[in-house]
């Protein structure tokens, strides 16, 4: 699953393709990924709608419209968001096409269909994408070890699942949780509750270090976002701890080891 910076990546390269573009037609081959409203009203509202921001927020993207109504979306595990000029083929698991006034196209792929959008009217309330349930940013100052934990110091659950709770900090997956954890040294399986204070210390100073420099690592033109089809965060390189079980620490050499938390595999 794309988590924050992989997300924020889709956001900076795509918005400067859709901004001021109008849509001309809209195309659900899959009404199951059209969450609200339903997939009829949802391709009337959409229609002729021009684009005029782009912005996300945790994991979530939404797309702006010029006369305040937006559009809100999920990709989850394998969504793929693509602007082609109309005469690319249309790959297999396209579930929506969106046409513009440019003659591209805004296509949303996705082979296990597990993403959603979401269409509100201009001063409507979202209260059904769970966004008003996330937690800070990353990079919000809000994010303090008295804020972690207070949030989270009392809990018998493992850090590197807490870590995943969206409510305490927003866009935080199995990737940078891995990455967060190691660089703060800190086992992943360690109770919340026996943390120490220079533990949580470093959490905070972590969190917000290791997505600012996964933003960066995940940094491409649009020709090479493209020719990833927008999942070249499956190949980020740099990475540390995630995924690296069996390899060589990189501080002190000895060999990565692996252990499930939470149902998630974890590496240290």
């Amino acid at each position: 699953m794309p988590e924050l910076p992989e997300v924020e990546t889709v956001r900076r390269i795509l918005e400067p393709q859709l901004a001021g573009r109008r849509v001309e037609t809209v195309e659900i081959r899959n009404p199951q990924i059209i969450a609200y409203p339903d997939a009829e009203q949802f391709a009337e509202l959409l229609h002729d709608q021009t684009i005029s921001a782009m912005s996300r927020r945790g994991k979530f993207l939404t797309i702006h419209f010029s006369g305040g109504d937006r559009l809100c979306l999920h990709l989850r595990m394998t969504g793929q968001l693509l602007v082609v000029t109309a005469d690319v083929p249309v790959e297999k698991h396209t579930h929506l096409l969106l046409s513009l006034s440019d003659g591209s196209q805004l296509r949303y792929i996705d082979v296990r269909r597990f993403g959603r959008f979401w269409y509100f009217r201009r001063g409507e309330a979202d209260n059904i994408t769970g966004r008003s349930k996330l937690g800070p940013e990353p990079s919000d100052p809000a994010v303090t070890a008295a804020y972690l934990q207070e949030k989270l110091g009392g809990r018998k659950k493992a850090v590197k699942e807490a870590l995943l709770d969206q409510t305490v900090v927003a866009g935080i997956g199995n990737i940078y949780a891995d990455e967060i954890l190691f660089t703060a040294g800190i086992y992943p399986g360690t109770k919340c509750a026996a943390l120490a204070d220079h533990d949580w210390e470093r959490l905070a100073e972590k969190i917000p270090e290791i997505i600012s420099w996964g933003i960066g690592a995940n940094q491409m033109t649009p020709e090479e976002y493209l020719a990833g089809k927008g999942q070249d965060y499956r190949n980020i390189s740099g990475l540390r701890a995630y995924g690296r079980a069996g390899q060589a620490c990189t501080i002190c050499g000895c060999t990565m080891e692996k252990v499930t938390v939470g149902g998630r595999t974890s590496c240290f």
